[in-house]
């Protein structure tokens, strides 16, 4: 019994530690980040999709410690988190977002 009790216990303190990393999408569009704060965990993916009608990058704010290209109309652009950040868009610096890393 102590034997089945430690192994259940050690299954449920691995499935708690390992992370399957996911993919998460902020949407370009209306001139907005949608959503405009993105909860995500560390290693996960997140995709920005431009949807809108007009170029748009995506800017780390604090250092620029990572930008994405200019994405056009249609186009996408994806990176791993590993901080939270603060981002905008370097065309129209009133686009704002962030991505917060649990």
């Amino acid at each position: 019994m102590k034997k089945l009790s430690y192994l259940f216990f050690l299954t449920i303190l691995l499935t708690n530690c390992a992370h399957t990393p996911e993919v998460h999408t902020v949407e370009i569009a209306q001139m907005k980040f949608n959503p405009p704060v993105l909860y995500v965990n560390k290693g996960d993916t997140v995709v920005f999709i431009n949807n809108g009608f007009v170029d748009h990058d995506v800017t780390e704010s604090e250092n620029h410690k990572w930008a994405s290209p200019v994405l056009s109309a249609g186009e996408s652009w994806s990176m791993v988190a590993t901080e939270s950040s603060d981002y905008y868009c370097s065309i129209h610096v009133v686009m704002k977002g962030k991505i917060v890393v649990k």
